[in-house]
């Protein structure tokens, strides 16, 4: 197995960013980060239905994958999604009103915080169900292999999802057939309220990818250039038909499960100890001891960036509701 595992680590030495890129990777990081913050509100006032998961602490899984892929390729991810869907371009307006039940959402407003999907961003669905995006990402990997367009998929999962029988057909299946996809699990450490040790004897999951003969690759997940790298390299061989690959992004969520989780699973001095390396605040050590954006700029964007999603969010709010006669369409 140990040729198809890799542990990859950043070279510090040869790494190296532009401020355009870096100004990329702060801005998304951030607006994903402001965007579940202002839900949590909006939530907590009543004004969305079903269950709220927060991306918030995983941010520089979605940013540093998303930065590698081009428009027209595919995405599943989970019900944690927001961010995955905001890092390859999605419009907050568009995802608010989505989760308010208004017509202007991605789903006229009939998803909810859960099922976001976007055919012309290659949003495949977020998926409630644990691991179901997983062999929706490899029939469109099948598709694109047949199109021959150079468009790739990339699923998101979390670690619970890789003790689904659907997740080991799933990658058999791109393997067998050599499909261009990037498996991405997110492994936060807790599958719902479990930690994900109690279920799972792998220290390291990327192991079920390389018993299928998927090169895998671990990751720092709160890294979000290491996150890139690694992704690059992944995107680049499904590109050129060499096949999946699995990375394993190890992260951590810093809120509950989801709204309302007491947390009674793990200690306030464990999420204590992530919150110091949590990804937003890393990246702006990086940008200002590399001197690629200064404290000013960092801030200015923050700034703009909260100011932008109040405003998506007042609009949301004050957009029309689908109408009574809209209630049994593009329902299945």
């Amino acid at each position: 197995m140990g040729e198809w595992l890799q542990f990859f680590e950043l070279n510090e030495q040869s790494w190296s960013w532009d401020q355009q890129k870096a100004e990329e990777a702060w801005r998304k990081m951030n607006v994903i980060r402001a965007f579940e913050e202002k839900s949590i509100e909006l939530y907590k006032q009543g004004l969305m239905g079903g269950s709220l998961h927060s991306y918030i602490g995983q941010e520089a899984v979605a940013t540093g994958v998303c930065m590698n892929l081009n428009t027209d390729d595919y995405i599943t991810m989970t019900y944690r999604g927001r961010g995955q869907a905001i890092a390859i371009g999605a419009d907050p307006y568009k995802l608010f009103a989505e989760m308010l039940g208004r017509k202007d959402g991605y789903c006229k407003g009939k998803g909810g915080p859960m099922h976001i999907a976007c055919r012309e961003l290659g949003i495949l669905g977020a998926n409630g169900i644990v691991g179901a995006g997983i062999p929706i990402a490899v029939g469109s990997a099948l598709t694109a292999k047949y199109r021959k367009k150079g468009q790739i998929a990339v699923t998101f999962f979390g670690d619970g999802a890789t003790n689904q029988g659907a997740f080991h057909e799933a990658l058999n299946l791109a393997a067998i057939l050599k499909l261009p996809i990037v498996f991405v699990c997110e492994n936060n450490l807790y599958s719902e309220m479990t930690p994900i040790k109690y279920s799972t004897l792998n220290e390291d999951l990327a192991e079920r990818g390389a018993a299928y003969r998927i090169p895998s690759i671990v990751v720092d997940g709160n890294d979000v250039r290491a996150v890139f790298e690694a992704t690059k390299a992944a995107v680049n061989r499904a590109r050129l038909g060499e096949g999946p690959t699995f990375i394993e992004a190890k992260t951590y969520r810093l809120a509950g499960h989801m709204f309302g989780d007491a947390e009674t699973y793990r200690s306030k001095e464990e999420v204590a100890e992530w919150r110091q390396k949590e990804p937003i605040k890393r990246f702006q050590q990086v940008c200002l001891q590399e001197q690629l954006l200064d404290e000013q700029r960092l801030n200015e964007i923050q700034n703009q960036i909260y100011k932008e999603i109040d405003t998506a969010a007042q609009q949301a709010m004050e957009a029309e509701q689908p109408g009574m006669e809209e209630i049994f369409t593009d329902v299945y």
